[in-house]
C-alpha cells in the first residue's frame, strides 16, 4: 500500500489542505497528516483548527511514495524553517520518489531551499518571478509535472493538484473513477 505524507503548519491554505487530504484519502493510499509546529493542533490560514494524527518527527524514518504540500504563505514559511521536513523534501527528490507543492510552497519551501534548480515548475501568480531565480523554467500551467515533481498554481486549482497526484501515483484509470465519484469534470487527455 502506498504511503502518502500531508506535512501542515500553522498558515497553511485551507481549500489546498483540505482538497489535497480528500482527494488522496479516497485512494487505497495510507495517509499520514503530520504537524511540523510543536503542536499537533494547527490553525489554518482562513482559521479552521486541525488536530493532526501525528508529528513530522514520528514520520522521518518512514519512505513515502508522496510528500504533498501545501501553500499558504506563512505555512510554507513554517515548512521552509522546519528542518525535518527539509530532510524529508530532500531524500524524497533524491529518490525519484513524488513530490507536489501547490501555491507558494514551490518558491518558499522547494526553491529557496534550493532544491528544484533543475526543474520546471508553477506556483502561486505573484511569487512567479521569484520562482524564475530558483527553477530551470517557470510555467503559466495550472499544474506541472516534470520528472518526480508536480507543482501547481492556488487554491482554485487545488482540486486538479490532487488528481494530479493521484494519477501520478495510481494512474488515470482511478482518477477518473475518484472524479465521477466526487462529481468533478477532468478534461480530457
Amino acid at each position: 500500500m502506498p504511503k502518502i505524507l500531508i506535512p501542515v503548519a500553522d498558515g497553511n491554505e485551507d481549500i489546498e489542505t483540505i482538497a489535497i487530504y480528500d482527494i488522496l484519502s479516497r485512494t487505497e493510499a495510507e495517509l499520514a497528516l503530520a504537524s511540523i509546529m510543536p503542536s499537533r493542533r494547527i490553525t489554518t490560514l482562513r482559521n479552521l483548527v486541525i488536530e493532526a494524527p501525528c508529528s513530522i518527527e514520528d514520520c522521518l524514518d518512514s519512505t513515502w511514495d508522496l510528500i504533498a504540500l501545501p501553500g499558504g504563505k506563512e505555512g510554507a514559511e513554517q515548512m521552509h524553517n522546519s528542518a525535518p521536513l527539509i530532510k524529508l523534501i530532500r531524500e524524497q527528490l533524491e529518490s525519484g520518489r513524488w513530490l507536489g507543492a501547490i501555491c507558494t510552497a514551490p518558491v518558499i519551501v522547494l526553491g529557496r531551499q534550493g532544491l528544484i534548480t533543475n526543474f520546471k515548475a508553477t506556483c502561486y501568480k505573484t511569487f512567479r518571478s521569484e520562482l524564475s531565480q530558483y527553477v530551470k523554467e517557470t510555467s503559466d500551467q495550472r499544474v506541472v509535472v516534470d520528472r518526480n515533481l508536480v507543482t501547481s498554481q492556488s487554491p482554485g486549482t487545488s482540486i486538479e493538484f490532487a488528481f494530479e497526484l493521484v494519477t501520478c501515483l495510481f494512474g488515470k484509470d482511478l482518477s477518473k473513477e475518484i472524479a465521477q465519484t466526487v462529481n468533478v469534470y477532468l478534461p480530457p487527455e
